[in-house]
């Protein structure tokens, strides 16, 4: 029987327009990480990689940059690009380890992140490893007040990188932070200085692991008890966290996801859980985007974990009394 061959990881970044993206792509390109990464982008423009040799074949275009990195622009749609990089690797023609998508920076990151969940072939090849998302910390507060994409980019982040502080003052900077920390809790936030980043917050960030070390910073606000806070600029992204000691019941817990799901789909961005379900020994870990949702067994609660759910939920204008009211009907 032969050894299953491991799936590539492929980081997915994104941002507004200008808030770095290129910048910080270059200089990860340029670290000697010793790993080979092809890089996929939306568009080719003026900011494009410095390329030593520019390989063109048909519709794609392939760059060679000379540490053994790839660049291809996306000719076709995304999952055809990941298609013709697989193949051509498995073929020995090109070597890549790693994969990073470059989104333009009015996209929607959801879609790109649900093409490694919902085709076979994708899913077969490729794990999705994070959503990494810049924020420019001087044009943020207004592109958040007027832009959605803004801040959907925001709310499916698994880490947000501020860039341009030093064009701030600190308590614009601060108030930008406690905004994004509002919205996306679950996500957490460091200063990228002219592209500066270290590559342990780019790579294996494990963003859509199914991990029972679920991050929800203590002092995250929007925890759904009973009461429901109300902030300044009322985003429409939002994210509350729901947590429980009482176990779930299995069969309306899945009910109700199931019925959310279908209301709410496309207004939910990212939501997550490690579960407590009545009759099980072992903790229950979930997620999602959109309408995808996929769980898997954790491990055992151990004698002195204290047996609590902790779901966190980052969505459009959702309705947060109506979801903590009906998830404190599943519980047991």
């Amino acid at each position: 029987m032969t050894a299953q061959t491991p799936l590539i990881p492929a980081t997915i970044l994104t941002g507004f327009l200008g808030a770095g993206k290129s910048t910080l792509l270059r200089r990860v390109l340029t670290e000697p990480h010793g790993r080979r990464i092809a890089v996929i982008e939306n568009e080719f423009g003026e900011e494009n990689i410095d390329s030593e040799i520019i390989v063109s074949g048909g519709a794609e275009q392939i760059i060679q940059l000379s540490n053994g990195c790839l660049c291809c622009g996306i000719r076709d749609d995304l999952r055809a690009t990941l298609s013709d990089l697989a193949e051509r690797r498995a073929a020995g023609e090109i070597a890549f380890d790693q994969v990073m998508i470059e989104t333009t920076g009015l996209a929607d990151p959801g879609p790109i992140a649900q093409t490694f969940f919902l085709d076979p072939e994708i899913s077969g090849r490729y794990r999705p490893d994070a959503i990494l998302t810049l924020v420019d910390a001087k044009y943020a507060m207004g592109q958040l007040d007027t832009r959605g994409e803004a801040r959907r980019q925001v709310g499916f982040a698994d880490s947000l990188f501020i860039s341009k502080a030093d064009l701030v003052d600190e308590a614009e900077l601060e108030a930008l932070s406690a905004r994004l920390r509002r919205m996306n809790p679950r996500a957490p936030q460091s200063i990228a200085a002219f592209g500066d980043v270290p590559l342990s917050k780019i790579f294996d960030v494990g963003g859509f692991n199914l991990s029972p070390d679920l991050d929800l910073e203590p002092q995250a606000p929007c925890d759904v008890h009973d009461h429901t806070h109300h902030h300044h600029h009322d985003d429409d992204v939002k994210s509350f966290v729901f947590r429980s000691d009482r176990p779930f019941h299995g069969v309306r817990f899945g009910q109700f996801m199931n019925a959310i799901v279908k209301a709410h789909g496309p207004a939910l961005l990212r939501y997550k859980g490690v579960l407590n379900m009545a009759g099980h020994d072992h903790k229950v870990i979930f997620q999602g985007v959109h309408q995808l949702m996929s769980h898997d067994a954790g491990g055992r609660w151990g004698p002195d974990d204290r047996r609590e759910s902790r779901l966190v939920f980052i969505g459009l204008g959702l309705p947060q009394d109506l979801i903590a009211r009906s998830l404190r009907y599943c519980l047991v």
